[in-house]
């Protein structure tokens, strides 16, 4: 387990004297590089102290991440909170999937002929049924008969005259009398079965996710709208229950625009019912945690839910159980506000200080520990500091993220390519029925490989840093998903595809995360919003990317494929965050990275720089916190790994005078 952070309790202890640090100032003098040093030591052991008064004594900022070490970074209640977000993992997870389930339809269908119903199902096709290239709609597919179309015959009578095999040159028409479906590998009738929605409805199960994204923007402004002015937990359970009730009401569903007006009211509750409790669970996990707890609640618990739930499906084989039993266990997050307490970062928000302090006194309560009162009260001090910092910040808005040339071409490079990730996502995920291969079982591997995707993801993310990283995992998506095109529909193409998703999970984790960092901090709430609303936006087009298969199997692939690659490449114009201070201002969000080349890799440079001695350096006193609250995306997952670790990076803004440092 990583080691709890030391603290400090007094600036001056991480101060050296001047015998420590240069112990030949009385005897030699300083040289030219050591005299800095030198000249630091000496301000900070004099009378006057830095961000103090003339007595010595230092009035420190001490922030949230400050504070989480005195009352325990990851001690019994955030290891309960943690467990605790099994739960909507496996909401969130059954409201993202389920739709592809309870509209599943076999490959095989046929025209239903009522004159035949006597017969078997092989005499029915081979007497009714013409051949697939016969019906001349140019669709690929999938067996060796249309599934559109029907002899235009009287049968009556050739079952009277005896004829039992059709005649080619007999006249073809639509179907007229509803569809038959073969549920050998498919053993329910979905919603998309009950009501046809095949042949010249085919896209309507796609037109109903596309809707159920809708939604999904609608439910990011309205329940982010709650969280802001209510609260975090009341946003939690609000989304929740919307998910509740609208999936209960698709059960009751009997025509296309009622199911499209519930999967509508579903999408709300997508993905605020994880995302919530994700943030809030690493407000108050310690920085050296979260990138377990981010990272490991996806690739356990979010990956688990994903994996029963085709079986669920299966093995209920009704799609109205499915509903019931992926949209009723929402219900639970009525007991939200008494096992999970709100966010003290929102609480200080909103100027509710002495509430926020009352929940870390339950942390340090249940976690064993003992903060001295000195401690909470520079907490207070500093919260109220904080408020007035913010106060200038919400004279900013997003727009002024295009008002300068190279923070707005960074912020359309990080919309674009937020937007190819997520397509080329959804669609990895949307297309499993497309690869020729039992769909519960494709999507169950398919969804697997979450685990190593994340585990692997938080060994590399601060080793590579983001922008190769991003770049290289959409570039390997995409070329495996070309290649799944190069091969036979099977167990090959199959398994090429499923490489394609592994890849984009890597990318997708990265994604808001890189967004994140790289807006500056007065408008990086607004920034990350808008980049994951537009990430709504290209998904709504992924399910017809996905029904592009009726053309040819490989088409999807194919169109996923190019735009991994393009995503890809265009992640290599971004600048690198990897170990940077993060940008504060506009005017830093502008100046960032231009001292950057397009080839340089993080890894490179720290091998470098470990060949040589490292310089001693004393690092600036001055600390105030970046501020500004990110709301993160589920899958989303705006706050990963490094990100917040560093969310608590000293802001320039300091009441405090500053040292000056200078690096030898």
């Amino acid at each position: 387990m990583p080691p709890q952070e030391k603290f400090q309790n007094h600036v001056s202890e991480r101060v050296t004297t001047n015998e420590e640090t240069c112990p030949d100032l009385v005897e030699n003098g300083c040289s030219t590089s050591q005299g800095t040093i030198c000249q630091t030591a000496k301000i900070a052991n004099s009378s006057v102290s830095i961000g103090g008064n003339k007595d010595g004594n230092v009035n420190k900022d001490i922030d949230f991440d400050d504070l989480l070490p005195y009352v325990g970074e990851f001690g019994l209640y955030q290891k309960i909170l943690f467990i605790l977000m099994i739960p909507f993992a496996f909401f969130v997870a059954w409201v993202y999937f389920s739709q592809i389930f309870i509209t599943l339809i076999p490959e095989e269908h046929w025209c239903k002929v009522p004159e035949l119903a006597n017969l078997s199902v092989d005499q029915r096709i081979s007497l009714a049924i013409p051949p697939a290239a016969a019906d001349g709609n140019g669709e690929e597919s999938f067996t060796t008969y249309s599934r559109c179309s029907v002899y235009a015959v009287n049968f009556t009578e050739l079952l009277e005259q005896g004829v039992t095999a059709a005649d080619p040159s007999w006249p073809i028409q639509k179907c007229q009398h509803g569809w038959e479906f073969n549920f050998t590998e498919i053993p329910y009738a979905s919603i998309a079965a009950e009501l046809e929605w095949v042949c010249d409805n085919a896209a309507l199960p796609s037109l109903a996710q596309s809707i159920f994204f809708v939604g999904a923007i609608f439910g990011g402004l309205i329940f982010g709208w709650i969280a802001d002015r209510y609260g975090r937990i009341p946003a939690l359970v609000g989304t929740n229950l919307a998910g509740f009730i609208a999936g209960i009401a698709t059960v009751f569903a009997t025509s296309f625009w009622e199911f499209s007006l519930c999967r509508f009211l579903v999408g709300l509750a997508f993905d605020n019912c994880f995302t919530m409790m994700y943030i809030l669970v690493l407000e108050y996990v310690g920085p050296k945690w979260r990138t377990f707890v981010a990272n490991m609640s996806i690739a356990l618990f979010f990956t688990f839910a994903a994996c029963i739930l085709p079986w669920i499906a299966y093995f209920l084989a009704d799609w109205r159980l499915t509903c019931i039993a992926t949209s009723g266990p929402l219900i639970l997050a009525i007991a939200t506000p008494w096992l999970v307490p709100e966010s003290a970062r929102w609480l200080v928000s909103q100027g509710k200080v002495d509430k926020a302090v009352l929940i870390m006194r339950k942390f340090e309560r249940i976690n064993g520990t003992n903060v001295p009162e000195s401690i909470y009260k520079e907490f207070k001090d500093t919260c109220a500091r904080i408020q007035k910092e913010e106060e200038t910040d919400r004279a900013h808005s997003v727009l002024d993220l295009f008002k300068t040339p190279r923070l707005r071409n960074i912020t359309i490079l990080l919309i674009v390519i937020w937007m190819a990730i997520s397509l080329v996502f959804d669609g990895h995920v949307r297309n499993v029925g497309s690869l020729g291969l039992n769909v519960f079982m494709t999507f169950t591997v398919a969804s697997a490989t979450e685990l190593p995707a994340d585990t692997l993801l938080t060994v590399l993310l601060d080793k590579w840093g983001r922008r190769w990283l991003a770049c290289g995992s959409m570039v390997f998506s995409g070329i495996f998903s070309l290649w799944a095109c190069a091969v036979p529909t099977g167990i090959y193409s199959a398994s090429l595809a499923i490489m394609g998703r592994f890849c984009v999970n890597i990318s997708y984790n990265i994604g808001l995360q890189y967004a994140a960092e790289l807006l500056p901090t007065v408008v990086r709430a607004q920034g990350v919003a808008l980049i994951h609303i537009m990430g709504y936006v290209s998904s709504i087009v992924a399910p017809f990317i996905v029904y592009m298969a009726v053309l040819s199997p490989i088409v999807p692939l194919l169109v996923l494929g190019i735009l991994a690659i393009l995503g890809g490449g265009l992640a290599l114009f971004l600048p690198e965050t990897l170990d940077k201070e993060l940008p504060q201002t506009l005017q830093d969000g502008e100046d960032f990275g231009k001292d950057q080349g397009i080839w340089d890799m993080p890894c490179l440079a720290k091998k470098a720089d470990d060949e040589e001695v490292p310089p001693p350096m004393i690092r600036s006193l001055a600390h105030g916190s970046v501020r500004g609250s990110m709301r993160a995306s589920l899958r989303g997952e705006t706050l990963r790994s490094s990100m917040i670790q560093r969310s608590s990076v000293r802001s320039r803004r300091s009441v405090a005078p500053t040292v000056q440092v200078e690096r030898l």
